[in-house]
């Protein structure tokens, strides 16, 4: 149990690490610190203490090799995922403009249904009000004898048919 005290350079050096690690190490196990008359930090350590075993280098030489075949694979795989982009956005957009076109096919047949339903309750008032006129008529043929005014209203009744006839078959 020898106490040492050794820079960080040093101490990396005995661990077989970085200075940097050494620092981070240091700090982690909380050793006592202090400086030397150069003005370097000189940590207190005991070795036979600190049981680090330093990471395996993380990269070999026959790693490249095998990186750029992942790389190049990679890149095929992005390029195979953009043509397929392109053939879904082309049908996005055809199935957009498909939509868009029966959107406006069904509000035009909208208009024309509702058009056509409110030229239907109109024929509907006047053939109601056209009813009753006739019957009007009728009870009047039967109770009165003025019979030029009775004449006259059904010819009257008559061109309004007609005309109502007219614009239902225009409209």
């Amino acid at each position: 149990m020898s106490v040492e005290f050794l820079t960080y350079g040093a101490l990396g050096a005995r661990l077989n690490i970085s200075p940097a690690a050494a620092r981070a190490l240091a700090r982690r196990h909380q050793l006592p610190r202090s400086l030397s008359e150069d003005g370097k930090a000189l940590v207190s350590v005991d070795l036979a203490e600190i049981s680090h075993t330093p990471h395996a280098a993380r990269r070999q030489s026959g790693d490249d090799a095998l990186l750029t075949a992942k790389v190049a694979a990679l890149a095929a795989q992005i390029a195979q995922l953009e043509i397929s982009v392109a053939v879904h956005r082309a049908d996005f957009e055809r199935e957009r403009e498909r939509a868009e076109r029966l959107m406006s096919e069904l509000l035009h047949v909208t208009a024309e249904t509702m058009a056509a339903k409110e030229a239907a309750a109109a024929a509907w008032e006047t053939a109601a009000r056209l009813e009753g006129e006739v019957a009007v008529l009728r009870a009047r043929a039967l109770t009165d004898s003025s019979i030029d005014k009775t004449e006259r209203r059904l010819g009257q009744l008559a061109a309004t048919l007609v005309e109502s006839d007219r614009k239902a078959a225009r409209g």
